[in-house]
């Protein structure tokens, strides 16, 4: 029996899910690098700590705000296009960060940067669930965390290492070239797909939801230096508060919406974004304070506290192995209503 069509098949998705994990993990390795850099960027750029913390938050307000409308421009434009144009953005913008001689001048190209990053994202998840099918996803989502993990636990690492080596410009410089390289392997590997059931953006949903992040982020910033009772600060959760309720409104009453609130009404479902929610409020945000920690309180320089983190990010690469069987074992009806696809839990495509 010939076996080579099939044996041709696993190899072009293998490239395929290779390249949709290098893109992903770029966004991870360069979030963790940068965090470890920034007493370094505090010191160049003679920034305060409240200050510093909009080098994470601006790039991570901009990311959230358009993930999902960036998911519904892949569905429409093309995933592959999609990728290349989010590369290509992510590079100009590592670029700008690498050259910024001032706080705000860095912040504004990490917010175009996350905007980059959120197009990556949403990309390579659809290409990686466009590709692969039943358990044949499962174990490719399980080899993305894995990457995911890797980039995790290297990051730091690298991160300090450059810095001490070549100053905190070159952790930015550095994805200029790797971006080029993903853009090249994104056009000779990945083919073309788009959603046919997308026609159109969902804009009320998205001019409701990202600017609601923005008077969220705003008011926890500047919560212990302005005081959580300062009218600025309840100002701005009740700013939050009204968009997001519109966005709830705009939603429910849309036959395609961006997030389909009926979800929340399935337990298993509803535990892992609690479980999601949980893991970002503690996980994550160690991996930003950790690096400042140690090298604030302890004295570690840049690379020394790299390598300190690495108990804290190594379950990250041996999680997934794990995680996988859990995944092989649950179908889509036990999480998701009839019509959802298979694989990782996630929001509908932003259009209508």
């Amino acid at each position: 029996m010939n076996t080579e069509p099939k044996a041709n098949d696993a190899r072009a998705k293998f490239r395929i899910l290779l390249t949709t994990s290098l893109v992903s993990a770029l966004i991870v390795l360069d979030t963790n690098i940068v965090a470890v850099s920034l007493p370094a960027i505090g010191q160049s750029l003679g920034a305060s700590f409240t200050s510093i913390e909009w080098v994470v938050s601006a790039y991570l307000l901009s990311y959230a705000s358009l993930l999902m409308g960036a998911g519904a421009y892949a569905d429409l434009q093309g995933r592959k296009k999609v990728m290349a144009i989010g590369l290509a953005l992510f590079a100009i913008s590592s670029g700008l960060c690498g050259t910024a001689t001032s706080l705000l001048m860095l912040n504004t190209a990490r917010a175009l940067q996350g905007c980059g990053g959120a197009l990556l994202l949403t990309a390579a998840l659809a290409i990686i669930s466009n590709t692969f099918t039943g358990d044949e996803r499962t174990r490719a989502f399980a080899i993305w965390g894995a990457c995911l993990g890797i980039a995790l636990t290297s990051g730091p690492i690298i991160g300090g290492y450059i810095t001490n080596a070549l100053g905190w410009r070159w952790i930015f410089f550095v994805n200029v070239p790797a971006c080029v390289a993903l853009i090249f392997a994104t056009f000779a590997v990945i083919p073309e797909s788009r959603d046919p059931r997308a026609k159109r953006l969902d804009f009320k949903g998205i001019l409701s939801f990202s600017p609601a992040l923005l008077p969220l982020v705003w008011a926890l910033i500047d919560g212990n230096t302005a005081g959580w009772s300062s009218p600025s600060v309840i100002g701005r959760f009740a700013g939050a508060l009204v968009l997001f309720v519109a966005f709830w409104i705009v939603e429910t009453r849309q036959e395609r919406p961006m997030i389909d609130f009926t979800l929340f009404e399935h337990r298993t479902f509803l535990g892992s974004v609690f479980a999601m929610v949980g893991y970002g409020a503690a996980a994550q945000v160690m991996v930003f304070y950790l690096p400042l920690f140690l090298q604030n309180a302890y004295g570690f320089d840049a690379t020394r506290a790299g390598l300190a983190m690495l108990p804290f990010a190594l379950p990250m690469v041996l999680a997934p192995r794990v995680t996988a069987r859990f995944g092989g074992s649950w179908r889509s009806h036990d999480i998701l209503p009839q019509g959802w696809s298979n694989g990782p839990a996630r929001t509908r495509s932003a259009t209508g």
